[in-house]
């Protein structure tokens, strides 16, 4: 198993990006906040990432990306929109 990952970022609670994920219109945006608030409350790797339809390496991605860019850098990138929160 690999290791725990972290999220430095602590705008949003797992709740809140929970109820963020209400709003988006993107689903694939929608599995990532969800993925990204499994890890918050603590969930194995794994069990986010099978939950959430990806592999533990997407997660991983997603999660780093989650790090440096909030939950803007989780949206998808083509012009079919998203949430933009």
């Amino acid at each position: 198993m690999g290791a725990p990952l972290k999220i430095s970022r602590t705008d949003y609670t797992s709740a809140e990006l929970r109820a963020l994920s209400n709003r988006c219109s993107d689903g694939a945006q929608v599995r990532r906040v969800l993925a990204v608030a499994m890890v918050l409350e603590g969930r194995p790797r794994t069990e986010a990432a099978t939950f959430n339809g990806m592999d533990r390496q997407t997660l991983r991605d997603w999660v780093h990306r989650y790090n440096e860019g909030g939950i803007e850098a989780l949206r998808s990138r083509h012009p079919l929109g998203g949430c933009r929160l």
